[in-house]
């Protein structure tokens, strides 16, 4: 088996399953932790056949990925697979979405976020990419002058209705982004957080609001489109260049000029001067 290997969370679809593609079509062999019901595996096969098109294996675990025991396992499993072909990760990508959608504030206590709500919402969106790093250098599995990528987005610097926790996730994300980048620059590991643009993807589609969010977006982006998990996959790939070794730490957009234009409905951003 050939030794390059990225290591997706989030892989069944969004800017995972894309990335996912777009990695097998430039060297790249997946492992991808997912989860989903028997409803949507159909398109988690699409995803596979399309990394073994472009020649390349695809290994996949449909797992909590915030599930600690699982964790192990699935890296117990990579490591006892390396040892038998001294394969390694050169790209880690974070791209888990699951949370929950709810106000920090109600006069029905019921309607209002809990406790273990924010703190699962946060874990899985956030917390959990600090303990896979952890588990992959335990490990010796990350290679020296990896990438690691976590995939953010405008929320967690712009208030959006019912995405308090979610909004909270993204931020710490992009901490723990730049905590990394830091932490793992002697072994030459850059970790950048990924700002993508509305995005039609199933997350997206669950957030209160989402026909209206993707309307604006339409409207705001200089481009008149939305941003599509393929712009986000092309821009990893192109950040897991060598010439790109210097980019760390940094949260980058991938929106085309999107979270820059201040849209108050009037006009079209191709409009503006």
């Amino acid at each position: 088996m050939e030794k390059n290997w990225a290591l997706i969370l989030g892989a069944s679809s969004g800017f995972g399953g894309a990335s996912a593609v777009e990695l097998a079509k430039n060297g790249f062999n997946i492992f991808g932790v997912h989860l989903d019901r028997q409803i949507t595996m159909p398109k988690v096969y699409q995803i596979i056949k399309k990394i073994e098109r472009a020649g390349k294996h695809a290994v996949f675990f449909n797992i909590n990925a915030a599930d600690a025991i699982k964790r192990q396992e699935i890296l117990d499993e990579i490591k006892e697979r390396f040892s038998k072909d001294k394969g390694h990760i050169k790209v880690l990508i974070h791209s888990l979405a699951f949370g929950t959608l709810k106000p920090f504030i109600s006069k029905k206590l019921n309607n209002a976020i809990t406790q273990a709500q924010m703190e699962m919402t946060l874990d899985v969106m956030a917390h959990s990419l600090v303990y896979w790093t952890q588990g992959l250098i335990h490990r010796d599995l990350l290679a020296p002058g990896s990438r690691i990528f976590a995939l953010t987005s405008a929320g967690s610097h712009s208030v959006i209705a019912n995405y308090g926790a979610v909004s909270a996730a993204k931020a710490a994300l992009e901490s723990h982004i730049r905590q990394l980048a830091v932490e793992l620059g002697p072994m030459h590991v850059t970790a950048n957080a990924i700002m993508a643009g509305v995005t039609e993807t199933p997350a997206l589609l669950k957030i209160p609001g989402a026909k209206k969010m993707i309307e604006s977006a339409k409207m705001k982006n200089p481009n008149g489109r939305l941003t599509t998990p393929e712009d986000v996959a092309h821009a990893i790939v192109a950040l897991c260049q060598e010439n790109c070794k210097w980019i760390s730490g940094n949260t980058i957009g991938v929106d085309g000029g999107e979270d820059i234009v201040n849209f108050t409905g009037e006009k079209a951003a191709s409009e503006i001067v």
